[in-house]
């Protein structure tokens, strides 16, 4: 029995990697927070999915994520990993939100990262078995529908200048995007102000574009709508099979930035409308619920809000946010109670965020209450200190399908790596 079970690993290396997990990670308690920190991978080139792209299956117990050798697996319970598919992937996309089915793509061609044509692929976390579903002529894919039938992306219908097109490209070793430039006294600008510079270029040059589905079961691909408008962070409803949400992206202050659409091109519209000179919204993602749409908004004076939009109902909640509570990015806890926070220079931590809306009687009793938008505020817990964080690698949390972890990239210790911290305090 046991010659046949080495027989079966030489021929079948990707079976045998899918029996032998690693040992179980380093953990330890954050001594600044009282949560317990396991570090799930540190090797060279891994890579975490971005904050609103799903990496879970749907029982919640394994996690995907990238290394140079391929698709990598972690089980939730003890966070041990393993070797899912050793492959040159260009691109880790996401799993299907009915089967524990991975997506990603590879470049026929060797370019990286939305250069030139790309093939998507599935392989299925239980069998290793893989799919071929579409060749794509360029751009990106970027959601997967509630049903598993239908892929979205967006492609740009004609190249932008090549200044543009330089900038931007992700390192394979970090994952994070490098933007270069230098200012009028000669000095190389920030990592920063080089993206800036760089977005707005992106968005005057005016690429046209095109949001497409792609059919899983058949390959066939379909226009959704196309623009001179530069779009991006294209999301499907995790709830409504077609609606998409997606971005007009550029300077926030120079853009009607999130919209939603139908997949058959209807019914599009406009979710934010600024009040404000200066205002600004953004880094947009779709609740659990699949019909509340949250993002960071920025009015003057320093005012910020995390806001809420339900699509269905129309009705908006904002959450105030002190200047400790700022964050690149916001999630959703699964069952809606809480949200996450990464933090920023103002409050470098994973932080838990607990809502406090206002029911006052002044409130409740407010002319014509329920047209208005409701407002409430944060009560904050430090769950990860990320104080030797450099934020130019952003650490894109998630929270794990039962709530219980937040899942996140860091290089507190140097180098990236990928990181869970346990929601509940350690005892």
């Amino acid at each position: 029995m046991r010659g046949k079970g080495i027989w079966l690993a030489a021929i079948f290396p990707m079976l045998a990697a899918a029996q032998s997990p690693d040992a179980a990670p380093p953990r330890w308690i954050d001594a600044t927070t009282g949560h317990r920190i396991v570090r799930i991978d540190d090797r060279p080139g891994n890579y975490a999915l971005y904050f609103n792209y799903n990496p879970f299956t749907p029982d919640g117990r394994r996690m995907v994520y990238l290394t140079p050798e391929g698709i990598r697996v972690a089980d939730t319970s003890d966070w041990t990993t393993r070797l899912l598919l050793r492959e040159k992937v260009d691109r880790l996309l996401f799993v299907g939100n009915r089967a524990p089915v991975a997506y990603y793509t590879t470049n026929p061609t060797g370019g990286t990262d939305n250069e030139g044509p790309s093939v998507v692929w599935s392989v299925d976390l239980d069998t290793g078995k893989r799919r071929r579903i579409a060749d794509l002529p360029g751009g990106r894919i970027e959601a997967i529908n509630a049903d598993d039938n239908l892929l979205a992306g967006h492609y740009e219908l004609a190249p932008p200048p090549p200044a543009i097109a330089a900038q931007g490209k992700r390192d394979p070793r970090t994952g994070s995007p490098g933007y270069s430039g230098t200012g009028t006294d000669g000095r190389p600008l920030s990592f920063a102000e080089a993206k800036a510079r760089w977005m707005d270029a992106r968005l005057a040059a005016g690429v046209p574009m095109e949001i497409f589905t792609i059919d899983i079961r058949t390959g066939v691909r379909r226009s959704v709508t196309r623009s001179k408008d530069w779009l991006n962070h294209v999301q499907f409803s995790p709830t409504d099979p077609s609606l998409l949400m997606y971005c007009h992206e550029g300077p926030w202050q120079q853009v009607d930035r999130i919209w939603t659409i139908r997949t058959d091109g209807s019914q599009k519209t406009r979710v934010h409308q600024r009040s404000f000179q200066g205002e600004i919204a953004g880094h947009e993602y779709w609740a659990p619920d699949g019909r509340t749409i949250w993002y960071d908004l920025i009015q003057p004076q320093g005012v910020r809000w995390l806001a809420g939009h339900d699509v269905v109902s129309g009705a908006r909640r904002w959450y105030a946010l002190r200047p400790d509570q700022g964050s690149y990015h916001f999630s959703s806890a699964p069952d809606g109670r809480s949200f996450s926070g990464d933090g920023g220079n103002d409050g470098k931590y994973i932080s838990l965020f607990h809502p406090r809306p206002d029911d006052s009687p002044r409130a409740r009793t407010t002319l014509e209450a329920d047209r208005l938008i409701a407002t409430g505020t944060l009560e904050t817990e430090r769950l990860a200190d990320l104080s030797r964080h450099d934020y130019t690698l952003e650490p894109n949390q998630h929270f794990t399908p039962d709530g219980k972890w937040l899942v996140y990239r860091s290089n507190i210790e140097g180098k990236p790596a990928i990181y869970a911290v346990e929601v509940a305090k350690a005892r």
